[in-house]
């Protein structure tokens, strides 16, 4: 039973990280607070694997861990990156910056309470709360809080969209593939954190192939999904 919750705790670790990036970003120091951010997503990436390891459902039956890794992963996939975005000047001023902020959290509200937010062949139903990730790619890129704020609420509105999205470490099609291809656009996205606020131009563009790959099979085989059904 110990050990159960000892991976309780590693989970709930994530809220402390992003506290502490949280902190970094009212200070403007978004470099460590995506680094901050980076931990948490490390966090999040093996607690699952633990859990199962430590049989938390059947040793700690009365506590809840799914509902406890959704909270954390609010926090620190849509409130602080969220936070990050508006902090740093990346949106119109006045009510038009708060409109998609609150797009961004309301939407991602409704989408981590949805029954099917995961399928049971290992989907996530509707745009997935990378908000982390986009928020990186907006603070590398600069681009126009006009064209920034265009792209939140496309994103925002792909929540309510029924798409499948691929789990990169899940999904059985290509899967090798997909977590190879990930694991090298996740040394080249701490390799941008680290090089914030001007990293190498080509370095972000070039990454940006991954996600590009990431969309483009999550369509093709919810297309696929479709016309069996």
């Amino acid at each position: 039973m110990i050990g159960a919750w000892l991976v309780h705790a590693f989970t709930a670790s994530g809220a402390l990280l992003a506290y502490l990036a949280l902190t970094d970003a009212i200070g403007g120091n978004f470099r460590r607070a995506f680094l901050w951010l980076v931990a948490s997503t490390m966090v999040d990436a093996v607690d699952g694997a633990l859990a199962r390891l430590a049989r938390v459902k059947e040793r700690t039956p009365q506590f809840n861990g799914s509902k406890l890794d959704d909270i954390v992963d609010y926090l620190t996939f849509v409130f602080v990156p969220a936070f990050i975005v508006h902090g740093a000047g990346l949106l119109p001023d006045g009510p038009v910056g708060f409109v998609v902020v609150a797009a961004v959290l309301l939407s991602s509200a409704y989408g981590f309470s949805r029954e099917d937010a995961k399928t049971a062949d290992h989907f996530f139903t509707g745009f997935p709360s990378y908000w982390n990730i986009v928020a990186v790619y907006l603070v590398a890129l600069q681009w126009p809080g006009a064209v920034n704020a265009v792209i939140l609420l496309i994103c925002a509105a792909g929540v309510f969209v029924p798409v499948g999205y691929i789990y990169p470490s899940r999904t059985v099609t290509l899967r090798r593939l997909t977590v190879v291809a990930g694991i090298v656009w996740g040394v080249a996205l701490v390799a941008i954190i680290w090089q914030l606020p001007t990293p190498p131009r080509w370095l972000v563009l070039t990454s940006l192939l991954y996600p590009v790959y990431y969309f483009a099979l999550s369509f093709v085989l919810a297309l696929q999904r479709r016309l069996r059904l």
